[in-house]
């Protein structure tokens, strides 16, 4: 029987510090957008949801949200435009936002479906970035922190849009983080296997079953166990790690 699930959370200094957290009005990016204002960060949450609005003015002004399709690249750069206006300048990105679409059969995807997957994980992660770098570069000490999955890694049956879109943030990652590395921008990614958000109601549950049963912890991940990995990766506790993956997946991960 697993022991239970207790997390003991690490102090951060974050004050005078401003981050984009896409996805962030539910789930995983919701806790990273909570934890990184916690410890003093001013946060734009960039999302789709519009009731994320409300919570954005519950910090006194310290974050603000922002309506944003990550897939459209205007809707991106828009975004960016008002942020950086509000904010003056950021110096943390959190690539978040994220869509599983259906589990099905490769065969049997409807191709206007894997497009979408692919849109949102993989080419809207590079939309972002490539509207929010230069504004990471002029920071100097800044920090991307990619949410990816173990899925980009392992390669999930019946997930092959999926697998295939977050694979291709793990090789972004490697190959931005090698572009930045002497900027004093740090890029990193973490691949987390299933968590306990709404986004595991897209999947079958059988299909989440399985993916339990292959952790050797028996257990799915917490929203609260990648927000605190995620803020190490934003923290100065970070210096020699870029291109870099960091599992998280309960002992899963082989390699």
């Amino acid at each position: 029987m697993s022991a239970p699930f207790v997390l003991r959370r690490a102090s951060y200094d974050f004050a005078g510090a401003a981050a984009v957290v896409t996805g962030g009005a539910r789930g995983i990016g919701a806790q990273i957008a909570r934890r990184l204002a916690d410890c003093g960060a001013r946060v734009a949450v960039w999302d789709r949801d519009a009731d994320a609005s409300r919570a954005s003015r519950a910090d006194g002004g310290q974050s603000a949200f922002f309506a944003v399709d990550i897939a459209d690249p205007a809707c991106v750069a828009r975004a960016a435009q008002a942020t950086l206006e509000r904010f003056g300048g950021i110096s943390l990105l959190v690539n978040n936002a994220g869509y599983a679409g259906p589990t099905v059969p490769l065969d049997e995807y409807d191709p206007a479906e894997w497009s979408r997957i692919v849109d949102i994980n993989l080419k809207g992660t590079f939309n972002v970035c490539r509207e929010l770098v230069p504004a990471l570069r002029r920071a100097g000490d800044a920090r991307i922190v990619n949410i990816a999955s173990l899925a980009g890694k392992e390669g999930t049956p019946n997930a092959s849009a999926y697998s295939a879109a977050k694979a291709g943030v793990l090789a972004l990652t490697k190959s931005l983080g090698k572009e930045l590395a002497q900027s004093g921008v740090l890029v990193n990614a973490i691949a987390p296997a299933a968590v306990r958000t709404s986004l595991l109601e897209q999947m079958a549950p059988a299909h989440m079953q399985t993916m339990i049963d292959r952790s050797p912890m028996k257990r799915l991940g917490e929203p609260d166990e990648v927000a605190e990995l995620t803020l190490w990766l934003c923290s100065a506790s970070c210096t020699f790690n870029t291109g870099a993956v960091f599992d998280l997946s309960g002992g899963r991960a082989t390699y």
